[in-house]
C-alpha cells in the first residue's frame, strides 16, 4: 500500500487536509464552499481539499428523464467536478476502508492496478463521508440478468437507445410473439424515478411512433408496478391520485399493491397473477446507503445510515462529518407546523433538498470546528416537492399548494433550472428547452456507442458481431448475447 505523504519536512505539511469522499450533491457543493471560504489558504498551501469520486463528475439526476427522453443533452446533466472545484484535488477513485482513529482512507485509482503498487493511502484531519446511495435491489429471480437500473446518465441513454431498439425489433419482426414482448415496458416502483422515467419515456415513444409505418401508439403497452397503495408520496395524496388518474387517461397501466416476483425467462410476474412477456424491465424501487458505510467502522443506524448530530457530525466521532443519502440527520422541524415532515420527530428525508441545504451547513461547521467556533443545527423545513408525468405535464405539492398540469410542469422546470450547478449549464439545459419547443424531438438510438470497438474489431478480422445487423451480411437470428444491452 503507497502512503500518500503531507511531506516530513518542516512546513512541507498543509495547515489541514479535509477529505471529501464523494461527487455527487453533498460531496460537490461541500467541497465547492470549502473552497470559496479558504481560498487564499488553500493558494498558500496552508490547507487542501481532496476529494475522492469514482467519476469526474456531479450528475443532477432530476434532469436523468428528461434526458432519457431527449429533451436534454447528457453531457448537460453533468457538471465537470476538476473545472468547477478547480483549487481542490480531484482524486478518481474509491474509498474502500476509513481508518478514522488513524485517520486514513484506503483508495483505489484506475492505476491501481496498472502501476501495481497498490492502493492509495490518503491521511486527513477531517473527513467528509458522503458516497451517496446505490440501487435497492431484492432477490427476485431474473432481475439481475434482465432488469435495467436508472441512476445514473450511462443507464439513462441506454434505456432511450433501448426503446427506440425495441420499436425497431418490433417493427421488423414477424414474430407476433417477440413483437408484443418488444412493445411492452415494465417499471417497478413508483417513486419520482419511476414515474418520471416511464411518463417522459413514453411521450418520447407515442411520438417516435408516427416514423413507423407498421406501429401505432395504442401498440405500445406500458406497466407502473407499485408495492404501495399510492405514487409519488412526496407531493400528497391526493396529486397522487391525480397523478395515477392522469398516466391511466394515457393507457398506461398503474398496477398499485403489486409486487414483481419473478422476471425469469423475460416474463414479468406480478403478484397479482399477472404475466407479461417483456424485453424491457426497469427497476427503480428505491435505494440504500452505499456499501462503503460499513467499512467506516462509524456508528449506524439500523437502515444503514451513519447516526449523526444536528450539526452534521458523526455521532462519537469528532472530526467526521455527513450529509445526505448516507447520514441519518434529526429534522429539527418535524415538530413545528410544516406541510410534509418527512419523518416526524426522526430524521430528514434523504432527498437533493435537504442534501444541498446540507452541504451548506456542514461546509461552515468544518471551518468552525478547524476554527474553535461554534457549530450550527441544520433546520430547514421540507418546502415540498414537483414532478413532472411528461411534456407539459406535472404535479406539485408547495407551500401547501397543489398545482396540477402544465403550472406544475412549468414550475418543475423552473425549479430545477435554478438548482442545477454553474451558469454555464443553466445557460444550455435553458438553450436546450428553447429549441425543443421550436424544432422536432429527436429520435435517434446511438446504441452501437456500448460497443465503439465491435465494428472496428470485425474489421480487422476479430470475433465481435456487429450489434446491429446490417443489410449484406449474415444475420444469424437474435445478437449474440454479449452484444445485447443490459435487460434487453
Amino acid at each position: 500500500m503507497a502512503p500518500d505523504s503531507r511531506g516530513t519536512a518542516p512546513g512541507t505539511r498543509p495547515g489541514v487536509r479535509i477529505l471529501v469522499v464523494g461527487g455527487g450533491y453533498v460531496g460537490m457543493y461541500t467541497a465547492l464552499r470549502l473552497q470559496r471560504k479558504v481560498k487564499q489558504r488553500l493558494r498558500r498551501g496552508d490547507a487542501e481539499i481532496v476529494v475522492v469520486t469514482p467519476e469526474p463528475y456531479m450528475t443532477y439526476q432530476p434532469f436523468l428523464p428528461e434526458a432519457a427522453a431527449g429533451s436534454i443533452s447528457p453531457r448537460h446533466v453533468v457538471v465537470p467536478l476538476r473545472r468547477v472545484l478547480n483549487d481542490c484535488r480531484i482524486v478518481i477513485g474509491e474509498v474502500r476502508d476509513v481508518d478514522h482513529t488513524a485517520r486514513t482512507a484506503t483508495v483505489t485509482t484506475l492505476a491501481t492496478a496498472e502501476d501495481g503498487t497498490g492502493s492509495l493511502e490518503i491521511a486527513y484531519d477531517e473527513i467528509v463521508i458522503a458516497p451517496g446511495s446505490v440501487s435497492r435491489t431484492l432477490p427476485i429471480p431474473g432481475l439481475a440478468e434482465f432488469g435495467i437500473g436508472f441512476k445514473t446518465v450511462e443507464e439513462a441513454i441506454g434505456l432511450r437507445n433501448h426503446v427506440i431498439e425495441q420499436m425497431d425489433i418490433a417493427s421488423a419482426t414477424r414474430d407476433p410473439a417477440i413483437r408484443d414482448a418488444a412493445l411492452t415496458f415494465v417499471f417497478v416502483g413508483g417513486g419520482y424515478a419511476g414515474v418520471e422515467a416511464l411518463a417522459e419515456l413514453e411521450d418520447m415513444a407515442r411520438y417516435t411512433a408516427r416514423y413507423y409505418h407498421n406501429i401505432k401508439p395504442t401498440d405500445l403497452k406500458w406497466i407502473l408496478v407499485e408495492a404501495s397503495g399510492r405514487i409519488l408520496p412526496e407531493v400528497g395524496e391526493a396529486m397522487g391520485t391525480y397523478a395515477v388518474g392522469e398516466l391511466r387517461g394515457r393507457n398506461i397501466d398503474v398496477r398499485l399493491e403489486t409486487r414483481l416476483d419473478t422476471c425469469e425467462d423475460r416474463v414479468a410476474v406480478l403478484s397479482d397473477g399477472s404475466r407479461f412477456p417483456t424485453r424491457t424491465l426497469v427497476w427503480t424501487a428505491g435505494v440504500k446507503p452505499a456499501p462503503l458505510l460499513a467499512a467506516t467502522g462509524l456508528p449506524l443506524t439500523e437502515r444503514g445510515r451513519l447516526r449523526c448530530t444536528a450539526t452534521l457530525g458523526v455521532e462519537g466521532a469528532p472530526h467526521a462529518w455527513a450529509a445526505g443519502d448516507a447520514a441519518a440527520v434529526p429534522d429539527l422541524t418535524a415538530s413545528e407546523p410544516d406541510l410534509t415532515a418527512s419523518e416526524p420527530g426522526r430524521e430528514t428525508a434523504p432527498n437533493a433538498q435537504h442534501a444541498v441545504r446540507q452541504a451548506k451547513v456542514l461546509a461552515d461547521n468544518v471551518l468552525s470546528s478547524i476554527e474553535g467556533r461554534p457549530l450550527r443545527e441544520y433546520r430547514h423545513a421540507y418546502a415540498g416537492s414537483v414532478a413532472s408525468l411528461g411534456l407539459h405535464k406535472g404535479v406539485a405539492h408547495v407551500y401547501g399548494r397543489k398545482l396540477k398540469g402544465y403550472p406544475a410542469w412549468l414550475m418543475h422546470r423552473v425549479y430545477h433550472l435554478s438548482r442545477v450547478p454553474t451558469f454555464n449549464r443553466k445557460a444550455r439545459v435553458l438553450a436546450e428547452w428553447t429549441l425543443s419547443g421550436l424544432f422536432k424531438r429527436e429520435i435517434v438510438s446511438l446504441g452501437s456507442l456500448e460497443h465503439p470497438r465491435a465494428e472496428f474489431e470485425l474489421a480487422a478480422g476479430g470475433p465481435a458481431a456487429p450489434r446491429v445487423p446490417r443489410p449484406g451480411r449474415p444475420q444469424g437470428g437474435e445478437e449474440p448475447p454479449e452484444n445485447r444491452p443490459a435487460g434487453g
